[in-house]
């Protein structure tokens, strides 16, 4: 176990899913640096937060499950780490928790510990605004801090006394990994420049590729009959790289799996088009200007109780932001074969609908941005300067 140093801050963060394990990795980077090095981590996360330092108290797999009906046969191991991490964030004694997204699981974790004097900041609003309002309300009663993607979320959680920063969104430090040569990046990956190239993202949890796999590689072997020299790019990530690997199996076109960041951002620059479940990466896409197309499906049950609860009108971020639909959204029984073959094949042949996707990305990309920090720095400086508050 960690044990604390004489005034070098130890921080507790959890991350409950790979868009939060990112996240986490960067912000513990800006912390770092803002500290010349003198902190600490303790907590749960993935591959990236181990890479820069954390040992996770458990592989964060165990609580990234997604979906109303999805997540129930987890719910007994799902409490159970509730209560193990609850216990471990009292016996390690931090100078903060630091929850990152995942809800269902931090914030049941940081609600346990209110009556502590550990300072509780989360990082990434819920969708108060999508889903549940009465959210905002009742996490203000038990967080200290919180730091927000989004520029129109911090109002939400204010009125309610709640302490909020928006600190910007985190795709916009991809763009540092976007200054690549694309007939490079084919050469390395052994694709042909002059094809055209589609980037499949069926999404990042075993449920999702579950799905969206079987429908997104039935989509591209339609494709390959008006595009005969298409060729297909899959990034992924280390927790459902053997369901992707078997997805990829007899694949239609030529394919390539790259797993990691920076795969991930050289399959986006060699792409024409991509096909991606609904989530971060679609705004990813939007940060590195790829043409795309957004789908989704959830299990019935979950889709069902969503026409209740879901309160907006688009599920792309990108899409949000400008109220107005950049990212083409093929949702539940629109994500289909034709449908599908029908919006990729427009953005590989339609150059004005291309560049009119681009030019609302650039809209987007601007309401992202809080300042000239960086989002992770300005998270960091954020939780730096609570900490010093809550010691006085």
């Amino acid at each position: 176990m960690t044990e604390p140093k004489n005034n070098v801050p130890l921080l507790y963060i959890i991350a409950g899913e790979p868009s939060g394990d990112q996240l986490g990795a960067r912000l513990m980077a800006a912390l770092k640096e803002e500290t010349q090095g003198n902190i600490q981590f303790i907590g749960i996360g993935g591959e990236r937060m181990s890479a820069e330092g954390l040992e996770s108290l458990f592989p964060i797999s165990e609580i990234s499950v997604m979906g109303l009906a999805e997540v129930l046969p987890h719910i007994p191991n799902i409490l159970r780490r509730i209560k193990q991490t609850k216990e471990h964030v009292l016996e390690t004694k931090p100078s903060a928790l630091i929850t990152i997204d995942a809800p269902g699981f931090s914030l049941k974790v940081s609600k346990g510990l209110k009556e502590t004097s550990i300072p509780l900041i989360h990082y990434v609003a819920p969708s108060v605004w999508a889903w549940k309002p009465k959210r905002a309300e009742k996490i203000s009663k038990y967080l200290d801090h919180l730091l927000t993607l989004l520029p129109f979320e911090p109002p939400y959680f204010e009125k309610h006394g709640l302490a909020t920063t928006f600190v910007g969104h985190p795709v916009l430090e991809g763009e540092l990994m976007t200054v690549l040569d694309r007939v490079e990046i084919c050469k390395e990956l052994s694709l042909d420049a002059t094809a055209p190239i589609l980037t499949v993202l069926p999404g990042s949890r075993r449920g999702e590729v579950a799905r969206l796999g079987p429908v997104f590689k039935d989509a591209v072997a339609e494709l390959v009959k008006t595009l005969p020299n298409l060729q297909c790019v899959i990034p992924t990530v280390k927790n459902v790289r053997s369901a992707i690997d078997d997805l990829a199996d007899n694949w239609p076109t030529p394919v390539r799996v790259i797993e990691g960041v920076t795969g991930k951002h050289k399959a986006f620059k060699c792409s024409d088009v991509a096909l991606a479940a609904s989530g971060t990466v679609a705004l990813e896409l939007a940060v590195d200007h790829v043409p795309t197309v957004v789908a989704y499906k959830v299990s019935p049950v979950t889709a069902f109780l969503a026409k209740f609860l879901v309160k907006i009108k688009y599920a792309s971020l990108a899409n949000i932001l400008l109220d107005r639909e950049v990212q083409p959204e093929l949702i539940q029984e629109k994500c289909n074969v034709p449908d599908l073959v029908k919006q990729i094949s427009s953005l590989f042949h339609d150059k004005e609908k291309r560049e009119k996707q681009i030019n609302g990305y650039r809209e987007a990309i601007v309401k992202l941005k809080a300042g000239d920090d960086m989002p992770s720095t300005k998270a960091a400086k954020t939780i730096l300067s609570v900490i010093a508050e809550a010691k006085h």
